[in-house]
């Protein structure tokens, strides 16, 4: 690590990097280095050690961290008929165009036209990866308004997993907030899953709103509405995916 081109302007100490990214002030940050806590690309550091921020992956108790300053997140909310892809070829509003930055985006996953709520856009393949694949089972959050008020019995069904044409939806957390509405939480991201879920035992989805995104949630943002992810945030999304591979 530190013997590789240890001249170059892009490289610099962990400590500095972990310090530029918000982690930690320096001083903390070598004694998390002392501890062990820190790899980079997988080989624990040591003291002295350089990185550069836009190659290298450094990790904090296995939670990724983000210190390339060229990356970029930002959290939407996307309003209802907006199209949750980079284009559309029958010329609807995409979430990239809702998003107006210079870097080029893309959203992580999606939420169908007819859905609203928040939505990730990223140029870090890193996270759209850990995000999007099944095996991270990152918990997703959806209010979701029914017709008619779904029994105990139809509640435990789609908890315990409904036969789609796609096969058996894995175990979910779905409760009742109050006639009609219904509150789920998810890991698996099927095209309209739980629109199909609710079809299938007979309470068709009416609106359906995602809350939160593994750790990231904000209530304060309006439908169109959106703003960049902090570090702490993502340091917090981050140990949240490292969790649940470690469980």
């Amino acid at each position: 690590m530190s013997s590789e081109d240890d001249a170059s302007p892009t490289r610099q100490r962990v400590q500095k990097a972990l310090s530029a990214a918000g982690v930690a002030s320096r001083r903390v940050s070598e004694d998390m280095i002392e501890d062990g806590r820190i790899t980079i690309n997988g080989v624990v550091a040591t003291l002295g050690d350089k990185v550069d921020p836009s190659t290298d992956v450094i990790c904090v108790d296995g939670a990724v961290v983000t210190i390339d300053p060229t990356r970029r997140t930002v959290l939407l909310n996307k309003p209802v008929g907006v199209i949750s892809t980079v284009e559309d070829t029958h010329g609807r509003e995409t979430v990239v165009e809702v998003v107006d930055v210079e870097e080029r985006l893309y959203p992580i996953g999606r939420l169908d036209a007819d859905s609203e709520g928040l939505i990730l856009l990223t140029n870090d393949g890193g996270l759209t990866q850990r995000l999007t694949h099944p095996s991270y089972g990152v918990d997703k959050e959806y209010l979701v308004s029914v017709e008619g008020s779904p029994s105990r019995g139809i509640l435990r069904q789609l908890r315990e997993g409904i036969h789609l044409d796609d096969g058996v939806t894995a175990p979910a957390s779905v409760s009742e907030l109050q006639p009609g509405l219904l509150k789920f939480v998810i890991h698996e991201g099927r095209n309209r899953q739980i629109r199909r879920m609710c079809e299938a035992v007979g309470h068709p989805v009416t609106r359906l709103v995602r809350t939160r995104i593994g750790t990231i949630t904000d209530n304060t943002l309006k439908p169109g509405e959106w703003r960049d992810v902090d570090g702490a945030e993502l340091r917090r999304l981050e140990e949240a995916i490292a969790e649940s591979l470690a469980g």
